[in-house]
């Protein structure tokens, strides 16, 4: 395929990304054709996946609002994505803040790319090519320290992230890294794909077709969720469905059945 003006030189087209096959779910325009083609193979045989896609970003929604209306005002978005519509930066704009500050960081070349692009002209953002995996690394890095004030709170974002991480990776240890940098009051904000049930026919094709992919997708138990918070305190409603958490109204229930995932939001004491 042609390769667009934007896309960087050394990233392979036809090999799907999670971030991109993740925008183009959420009805995103920044994915290639071999990413809207895994995507549609996944919701051939699971259609709902859009709708929890879409269930993440509403909870990334609440849980930004609801942390900025408690004062919080720094956001370091670990796995970002591409922040198009609806993500940590215009949350705060329609709330109304001016002095809030978010650094997005993301390891995929074309996320980086564009999130640059998208926020050239976006004061108190930043963007960071850089492994989530590796907490020292990512905070130690010139645009995160310039930014951030580590004297301050400041919320760390892992929404939808941790279940592209193995056990042998140590996410417990990934989570323990970031909260450590953060001063009380600071606060970490998780979901993750997993049930406590065993999986349907189709869940499984579809559990499937990301494990075989170059970034397979592992699942976790609420109790293995709740469990990479360590010693922070999980807030209410605790480690729920993605759309149960702190709902306003405006959230997409998914239909009866196929939640696939949870959330929570913890604080550092």
């Amino acid at each position: 395929m042609d390769r667009p003006s934007w896309a960087p030189a050394d990233v392979d087209l036809d090999r799907p990304s999670v971030a991109r096959v993740y925008d183009y779910y959420l009805g995103g325009s920044h994915n290639f054709a071999a990413d809207r083609a895994f995507a549609e193979q996944v919701l051939k045989v699971m259609p709902a996946v859009a709708g929890l896609a879409r269930s993440n970003r509403s909870f990334l929604r609440r849980a930004v609002g609801d942390l900025a209306a408690q004062g919080v005002r720094q956001f370091l978005d670990l796995g970002s994505g591409i922040p198009t519509v609806g993500n940590v930066h215009d949350v705060l704009k329609d709330a109304g803040i001016t002095d809030g500050r978010v650094v997005y960081v993301d390891h995929d070349p074309v996320a980086v790319a564009h999130s640059r692009a998208i926020l050239a002209d976006v004061p108190g953002t930043a963007v960071v090519a850089g492994d989530l995996r590796k907490p020292v690394e990512v905070l130690g890095q010139p645009q995160v320290q310039g930014l951030l004030d580590f004297t301050r709170p400041v919320a760390f974002l892992l929404v939808a992230v941790l279940h592209f991480v193995p056990d042998e990776q140590r996410p417990a240890d990934i989570v323990a890294g970031y909260a450590a940098a953060g001063v009380p009051g600071s606060h970490v904000v998780l979901s993750h794909a997993g049930l406590d049930r065993p999986l349907t026919p189709a869940e499984v094709e579809a559990w499937e077709m990301y494990r075989k992919s170059p970034t397979p997708l592992i699942l976790r138990t609420s109790g293995q969720v709740a469990a990479l918070f360590g010693d922070l305190t999980v807030l209410d409603p605790g480690v729920v469905s993605p759309h149960a958490w702190r709902p306003d109204g405006d959230e997409e229930s998914p239909p009866e059945g196929n939640t696939i995932g949870c959330a929570a939001v913890a604080r550092k004491d």
